[in-house]
Order: C-alpha cells, then structure tokens, then sequence
C-alpha cells in the first residue's frame, strides 16, 4: 500500500503541545441524594461480600490439624 506522507511544519507541533482552550467545560450536575444511597448500597454489599468470602475462606487456610485429629494420633502412639 502506498502511503502518502505530507510534511508537518515543527513549529505546527511544538505548537500544538502548548494550545490551552479558554472556553470551560459546563459545570457537573449534583448527584441527587438517592444516587448518592445507590452508592453506598452498592459499596456496602462490595464490602460485604469481601468480608463474607474472607470469613468463608479462613477455614480452608487453616494448618488442617483439628484437636481431635492431633488426639488420635497420640493416642495411637502409646499403644
């Protein structure tokens, strides 16, 4: 494919870096109150779910020795 390459004058680029408009964006609406509960709702059950799958998980990351698994073992040993 051919490419047609047109020259870019540097004074045009060097410019472009430096351009700052002067007209200012629109200010943002103010979000209603119940936007803002959406939020925390949504926030709270986020939360929640890490919290929950972190007490879920615990267990499995245990050493896996119970108590009654350690009496066992000692029990069979003074045999």
């Amino acid at each position: 494919m051919f490419r047609r390459r047109e020259s870019v004058p540097f004074s045009f680029v060097a410019e472009a870096d430096r351009f700052r408009s002067n007209v200012t964006p629109p200010p943002r609406p103010r979000s209603t109150v119940s936007e803002r509960a959406g939020r925390v709702l949504v926030g709270l059950a986020v939360t929640g779910g890490l919290v929950g799958s972190l007490l879920l998980g615990l267990p499995a990351l245990g050493s896996g020795e119970s108590p009654s698994h350690t009496q066992q073992t000692e029990a069979s040993h003074r045999r």
